[in-house]
């Protein structure tokens, strides 16, 4: 039976299509804050073997060593490929500047004990626009090599993501940003929709107090389901792409287990409507590192 809900979660994973025609699963786990010892190995790894297929790293968390081999573990006892793997991680701003992306870029890669990576955002924005600029050219030359499947940025507000769209070629393929019932960045997901990029959101369960607001846990039991599964599945309903995190082998399946069910539009604008502009990670436009 284990076997057959092996492949009924895979089998009811969703993908969302990016602008430049390439795929991505629109759930995947999140690794921040996961020490890099066995318990983030062993997250990983749990978490292909129960149908995961996107697993989302990056190289300021300082565990790509032990997430890269929770995804060679993964993939042995999963009996998958790596091609059916969509791995992520992000560049740190110790490597903004054209000519130093690279060098970030093979460094997460030597860490994850990949040879490329489906996914390289930029972390954070920064302050400096000119450095911004100059940093998505060296994320272009990556892509352009075909070292990489797909570039994109992370934390970036619309005047950022306006400054790129004046200034390089490529537009990026996805938006990670804070995203959550307190925080549902209306004006930018309405860009992001407008300008084609695919939006994903980050401690989407906001390190679990959101799990113990009283609307998500009354729509919770009209359900049957888990608060983190309600909030789990809005993001999705929103089509935004979400990465929770979680180390611990039963909440790893539950939040994987979210494609059977949907929440009424009464239920989404419920949760909608606990926005209060409220964030628990820093501002992206005053935020350098």
């Amino acid at each position: 039976s284990y076997t057959v809900m092996k492949i009924k979660r895979s089998f009811l994973m969703q993908y969302t299509t990016f602008n430049n025609g390439h795929t991505m699963p629109q759930l995947g786990l999140g690794v921040f804050r996961v020490e890099n010892n066995d318990t983030a190995k062993d997250a990983v790894k749990h978490a292909i073997v129960s149908g995961y297929r996107s697993i989302d790293a990056a190289f300021v968390y300082g565990n790509e060593e032990m997430v890269g081999q929770g995804i060679q573990e993964g993939i042995l006892e999963a009996g998958i490929q790596r091609e059916d793997l969509f791995i992520t991680s992000k560049l740190w701003l110790d490597h903004y500047g054209k000519d130093n992306v690279q060098v970030g870029y093979e460094t997460s890669l030597k860490l994850l004990g990949l040879d490329y990576l489906d996914l390289y955002l930029i972390h954070w924005p920064g302050t400096d626009q000119s450095l911004i600029i100059e940093t998505w050219e060296g994320m272009e030359a990556l892509y352009n090599d075909g070292k990489v499947k797909n570039i994109g940025v992370s934390n970036f507000d619309i005047e950022h993501l306006e400054t790129l769209k004046a200034h390089t070629s490529i537009k990026p393929v996805i938006n990670q940003v804070e995203f959550h019932p307190y925080l549902i960045q209306q004006s930018l997901r309405d860009y992001l929709a407008s300008e084609s990029i695919q939006m994903e959101s980050w401690s989407p369960l906001m390190n679990a107090e959101i799990l113990t607001d009283e609307t998500i846990v009354a729509i919770a039991d009209e359900i049957g389901k888990s608060p983190a599964q309600v909030v789990i599945r809005w993001n999705i309903e929103h089509g935004v792409v979400t990465i929770p995190k979680s180390v611990t082998p039963h909440r790893i399946e539950e939040n994987i287990n979210i494609f059977d069910f949907s929440l009424t539009q009464a239920q989404i604008a419920r949760i909608d409507a606990l926005n209060q502009d409220r964030r628990i990670g820093p501002n992206p436009l005053e935020f350098n590192g």
